[in-house]
């Protein structure tokens, strides 16, 4: 089930010497039959499971040398793939890889991935269906904020398209969800809020969460389809960043505010969509190119009729000079407004002839210049 890895509890990891490593994996290349190679592995094995027995292998060779961290379940899985081939030629092939994955690191450029060691990361989620059990209320992270999107967004997002010290702009920053996970993940954030109230409940919270990293957040108070974030980020020393994430309200299924540039309280949905595109148009010349928008949108459903509202603001997005990557569907159980109200909402689907929400979009867009 897409999501279980999400919340499971962090692998155990171990530091190895890398040049020792590989010099022990070429020691069974060498080997001169296959019951004399799985002897090896089967040492480098058994080493790895009786720590005190393998204190060589912890230490680095030499000053040259460096230690490399690995999933201790994915490193043994894989050394039992090579005793449990059946020819020397298999067995050389899963040595020859593993000693590759060990040797080289290979990421994308965008993330930390190492895409040597891919097996590793089965945290980050691929799969366009995304059931996650509940939402992470660890930390500073809190429920109190109608209409705040979970943790695993952001976070999921900024796994897979930023790295260490990366600038993330979210446009809707609402109770500083983003940016509190910037602050575990050690990149720096910038948040733009309309509702002065609501930005200082952000701050407060995001303060709240430890900063071992040393990332930069800051929260800005604006308009986020005219606010000038040309000298928002100099105030940063930089002039772009490298993820743009937005999760603006879905129309005015929520009223955040009486305030007239507020989304939510747009009249119509042509003009909730005119609004969301000034909002594009005023983030996407300070997003880097080649790099991601991530865009939260749910539908909606009014006077009888299911408004796509999500596929209105992908198309407004794609209007502009960007590539669709992914349409992510994420479950939702219970909304606020809907909660202990199963049985009602139930018995209105049967008889309005509708299908009850429980579902929303991450859009994922990558800018082409």
């Amino acid at each position: 089930m897409a999501g279980a890895a999400d919340t499971a509890p962090e692998m155990r990891h171990v530091r190895l010497s890398r040049r020792r490593l590989v010099e022990a994996l070429d020691q069974a290349l060498c080997a001169p039959t296959l019951t004399a190679l799985k002897s090896r592995v089967a040492q480098l094995r058994d080493a790895l499971e009786a720590p005190r027995e393998s204190l060589e292998l912890r230490c680095p060779a030499d000053e040259g040398d460096a230690l490399v961290s690995l999933r201790c379940d994915v490193l043994v899985g894989e050394l039992a793939q090579i005793l449990d081939a059946q020819t020397v030629e298999r067995a050389h092939y899963y040595l020859r890889r593993l000693k590759t994955s060990i040797a080289e690191v290979k990421t994308s450029g965008i993330n930390e991935i190492n895409l040597r060691r891919w097996k590793e990361y089965d945290g980050i989620l691929t799969d366009s269906l995304w059931v996650l059990p509940k939402r992470d209320s660890s930390g500073a992270h809190v429920a109190e904020y109608w209409g705040n999107f979970v943790p695993q967004i952001p976070r999921q997002m900024m796994l897979r398209y930023t790295k260490s010290l990366d600038w993330v702009l979210d446009m809707f920053a609402g109770s500083g969800t983003t940016l509190i996970e910037c602050r575990r993940l050690g990149r720096n954030g910038i948040g733009i809020e309309l509702n002065p109230d609501v930005a200082q409940r952000a701050r407060e919270l995001v303060e709240r969460e430890p900063n071992q990293r040393g990332s930069v957040t800051d929260i800005v108070i604006g308009d986020s389809g005219v606010v000038d974030l040309k000298p928002i980020l100099g105030q940063h020393g930089i002039e772009r960043v490298q993820l743009l994430i937005m999760h603006p309200p879905y129309h005015d299924i929520i009223r955040f505010s009486t305030d007239p540039r507020d989304l939510s309280n747009a009249p119509r949905i042509a003009e909730f969509l005119e609004m969301f595109g000034r909002c594009v148009d005023n983030a996407t010349p300070f997003l880097e190119a080649g790099r991601y928008l991530a865009l939260v949108i749910g539908d909606r459903y009014s006077r009888g009729e299911w408004i796509p509202l999500g596929f209105y603001c992908m198309s407004e997005v794609l209007k502009r000079d960007f590539t669709l990557k992914a349409i992510i569907v994420k479950n939702f159980d219970e909304t606020r407004g809907k909660r202990h109200q199963h049985d009602l909402w139930r018995y209105r689907a049967l008889a309005g002839g509708f299908y009850v929400f429980k579902h929303e979009y991450v859009m994922v867009f990558r800018k082409r210049n």
